[in-house]
């Protein structure tokens, strides 16, 4: 058991919070700059996944299953978000011809 925790740990866990804030800031700029929805979609998923990773692997360095199955949560809700994200864009485009998020003002009353 101890050397397979050694392996897992064998890259230094400064690596995977580093990683985890560089794809975590793409995510933020995608949503704060981009105007296409399903881009916008894509960079949550990317924030999404930055965290899942820090907390795999916090969860590893502290010897803890609790953040990997909380991972597993997370990443079930982002299916369910994914599938009824994607079926609202459908419904925008079948109406507006557009996936910008600024056509999405039209649909107002």
């Amino acid at each position: 058991m101890g050397d397979i925790t050694q392996q897992l740990q064998g890259v230094p866990l400064n690596h995977y919070i580093w990683l985890s804030t560089i794809i975590f800031t793409i995510g933020v700029i995608g949503v704060l700059t981009r105007r296409n929805a399903i881009v916008i979609f894509m960079s949550v998923e990317l924030m999404l996944n930055a965290v899942n990773l820090l907390l795999t692997a916090f969860s590893v360095h502290s010897n803890d299953p609790s953040g990997q199955i909380f991972v597993f949560f997370i990443m079930t809700l982002a299916a369910a978000e994914v599938a009824i994200g994607l079926s609202i864009i459908v419904m925008v485009y079948r109406n507006t011809q557009s996936t910008d998020v600024n056509v999405l003002n039209r649909l107002k009353w």
